[in-house]
Parts: structure tokens; sequence; C-alpha cells
């Protein structure tokens, strides 16, 4: 039997030329994708940046917009620097109304209008309330200060079958505050207390409409003496 003889194959000299090919395929696509980057379309830009500050707009992300972020070592204040700080985030977050801040020989205090925080005698924290919790949640996180929690009401008594007390009304608000910053912001508890006094620690006279309002506040209070004091 005769053997066959291997014909060989002849090298295929252009076997280079799909490699090149695709080669000029992908740098052709690169200088396309550099000239649309450098002609970008100014309207679209600016619809861009009006979707991106709507984004921003929500709790989480107000949280991380915050100069008061993560990554920075929290810092036990012990002087009135706090004080300065927190009205320097305010002012950058916008939040200014129901919103006043204060400091007394027990720490700073930050106290919230119930109007932007509840509806009338409900303890339930309202949604349009959560970018100020947000904002006071940074805060919070820069700082290693004990944080209580402290609801008031005015003197005019409660007509609810929920609450059938102003104290009742007001450790409910507090301690409503207390679970919204813990459940979303995860907060070691350790640091914080919450309590309701009523209408027993007025700020202003309840005898005018204006002064009940101030008097039905939530505090926040950043605790900066020393300890054992």
């Amino acid at each position: 039997m005769r053997r066959r003889k291997r014909i060989s194959e002849p090298d295929n000299a252009d076997r280079w030329v799909i490699p090149y090919a695709d080669f000029i395929t992908l740098l052709l696509a690169f200088f396309t994708t550099l000239y649309a980057i450098s002609h970008v379309d100014a309207v679209k830009l600016d619809r861009f940046a009006g979707s991106m500050k709507s984004a921003l707009k929500t709790p989480a992300a107000l949280a991380s917009k915050s100069a008061i972020i993560e990554g920075i070592k929290p810092v036990n204040y012990a002087d009135a620097k706090l004080e300065k700080d927190i009205r320097s985030e305010f002012e950058k977050s916008g939040i200014i109304d129901g919103v006043t801040i204060s400091r007394d020989e027990r720490g700073v205090h930050i106290s919230l209008g119930d109007s932007v925080l509840f509806d009338l005698g409900s303890a339930e924290v309202k949604t349009d309330a959560q970018p100020l919790l947000a904002t006071i949640a940074g805060i919070i996180r820069q700082t290693q200060n004990t944080v209580a929690i402290e609801g008031h009401t005015d003197n005019t008594p409660i007509r609810n079958s929920r609450y059938p007390s102003n104290w009742e009304l007001s450790t409910a608000r507090a301690t409503s505050i207390l679970i919204s910053l813990l459940r979303d912001y995860h907060f070691n508890p350790e640091r914080f207390s919450a309590s309701g006094y009523g209408e027993h620690r007025p700020v202003a006279p309840n005898a005018t409409p204006d002064g009940r309002a101030k008097n039905r506040r939530v505090d926040i209070i950043f605790d900066t003496r020393k300890e054992g004091t």
C-alpha cells in the first residue's frame, strides 16, 4: 500500500490582517469617544446636574453629602466649637425653619419645632422630616458626646385616646426620634437617652400662640460636660 504524501499547507501570510483591523476599530472607537466627551451638550449637562441635585435630597444622600462624614475621626466636644459647627452644618443643608440652636451649662441644644416633625397630636415622624434627621445624624456621627433627646409640649390638655396626657405624648415623640436615628443610622444606643417632660419645662410663656409653639418641641442635646461633672 502506497503511503499518501502529506501535503503541507502554505503559511497564511495575511493572518495579521484580522487583529490589525480589530485594533484599528478599537482605536477609532476610542478617539470617537474622546471627541464626544469634548463636545458635551450644555443643555444635557444642566439636566444631568439637576438630576444629581434631586438625588442628593434623599435622606441617605444628605447624610453622605454633609461635611460631617464617615471617615473623619469622631471628636468629644467640650467647648463652644460644637455650636459653631452645628450652625455651619444647618446652613449648608439649607434646613433652617423650625430649628433653634443654643448652648447652656449642659451642652449644645438643637430645638426642633413639633410641626416640622409630627402631625398634631401624633408621635409618628413625618416623611418630610427625614432630611432634617439626616443632617442631625451627620452631626452625631462626628461626635463622641452623649446625646439626650427630650420631648416637650405646651400646657394645652391633649384630647387624644392614644396619649391620655402631655407626659405620654412628649415621651413618645422623644422615643420616636431616638428609634428613627438608631434604626436608620445604626448608632451605638449606649450614647443616647430619651425622656418627656410634657408642659413642665417651657421656654416661653404659654399665654400666646407664639409662646405655645416654642414650647412644643423636641430638644436634641449634645452633652459637653466633662465626665463626672
